[in-house]
């Protein structure tokens, strides 16, 4: 509201040169564990530096996890900027001549929003750390899909929307271990029966599609669901719930938080993923299906339900998105009562894994650097 009260601060002009490499940075807090950086080095890493000069400037102070170790080799400038004020680092972007800037953070934890109402490059871009529009003018572009922001859904977003011919999100692919998936006995379940997951974050698991849930497990002798186990309240919380809905509290099965390769690697144990809605899941997808576990989801009109459809759809495997939770509903239970359909889903998502675009970083870098230097020259037309 301050900064709105008062004039906008210009946008830069600035002149790359012929034979000089277009700058582009990005700025975040998260190189930690979490959930966009679990998805982002590998792409990073593929950048091909003869078309893009790129930078990274941390907001976060430097720790040297494991994560921000590999952000620091993947980029070719890295610049630890948590220390200084949002203007000074506003001013040192403007003074390495950035492009354009992307922000990873949007209104999240952390983040420091004002560096770029300060407006140090000429072209900003939401990018993915936030799941929709940020509904401020210094923004020029949303990177996104056509999936995710359907063109008759642009008129809800500030921002114009800059399509990746793909998907929005990338993938790390080296974040899942070699080797065997680990055993049912391994994750803590029944070796027979057929096993439900969500490894989304509680707070995304609402009453309507969790009534769902239940039905589910009542339709389905014998079957379980598998969740994330992040608190003592929500074990009890969600234990009541199920029993309110005649269900054995002992049919929810908590998985504990382990190591991000460990975590994805047990995926597979699962027969099915399902999805929350209305905010769905983003990186948690793209663990199952790394996994090798179809997940089956709720797209509505908003960016947060759309995420999973857009790797579904990258993966090759448009079925499993449904549109109202009927449709959600009966298809889950389909695929839990008809072995053979399920299999046949199975079977395509490990053939597309190394034929699709959703786990395909060299392709992702490519058109990643192909998007940039399009809306530069646009800009500079």
């Amino acid at each position: 509201r301050t900064i709105a009260r008062g004039a906008l601060p210009p946008r830069p002009t600035l002149t790359v040169a012929p034979g000089e490499r277009l700058r582009v940075a990005f700025a975040t807090w998260n190189t930690r564990d979490h959930p966009t950086m679990h998805l982002s080095p590998e792409f990073w890493e593929k950048i091909d530096r003869s078309r893009l000069e790129v930078f990274a400037y941390n907001l976060r102070p430097d720790d040297e996890n494991p994560f921000q170790r590999r952000a620091k080799a993947a980029f070719e400038h890295y610049l630890d900027v948590s220390q200084e004020s949002v203007a000074a680092i506003a001013r040192r972007i403007r003074e390495d001549r950035i492009a354009i800037l992307v922000d990873r953070n949007g209104y999240t934890l952390n983040a420091r929003e004002g560096i770029f109402a300060l407006r140090p490059a000429p072209l900003q871009i939401n990018c993915i750390g936030f799941p929709g529009t940020l509904g401020a003018e210094w923004y020029d572009y949303i990177f996104t899909d056509r999936f995710s922001v359907p063109e008759h859904l642009q008129r809800f977003y500030t921002e114009r929307p800059l399509y990746m011919p793909h998907m929005a999100f990338p993938s790390d692919t080296t974040r899942l271990p070699p080797g065997p998936p680990p055993t049912r006995a391994a994750c803590g379940l029944p070796e027979s029966g057929f096993v439900f997951c969500c490894f989304n974050s509680s707070y995304k698991i609402l009453p309507e599609v969790f009534a769902i849930w239940m039905r589910l497990l009542a339709a389905v002798p014998g079957s379980v669901l598998w969740l994330l186990d992040t608190s003592a309240e929500v074990r009890s919380n969600l234990r009541g719930e199920a029993k309110r809905a005649g269900i054995d509290p002992a049919r929810l099965i908590f998985a504990p938080v382990v190591p991000v390769g460990t975590h994805v690697a047990r995926n597979a144990a699962a027969d099915l993923f399902l999805d929350s809605y209305p905010y769905g899941a983003h990186t948690t997808a793209n663990d199952a299906l790394l996994a090798g576990l179809p997940v089956i989801t709720c797209a509505g009109e908003t960016l947060a339900s759309r995420i999973a459809g857009s790797q579904l759809n990258a993966i090759g495997l448009p079925e499993l998105i449904t549109t109202s939770f009927a449709e959600y509903e009966a298809l889950a239970l389909r695929l839990a009562t008809e072995p053979g359909l399920l299999d046949g889903y199975r079977e395509r998502l490990r053939a597309n894994r190394y034929t699709s675009p959703l786990f395909d970083m060299a392709r992702y870098a490519r058109d990643f650097e192909d998007a940039m230097l399009r809306i530069w020259a646009e800009h500079q037309a």
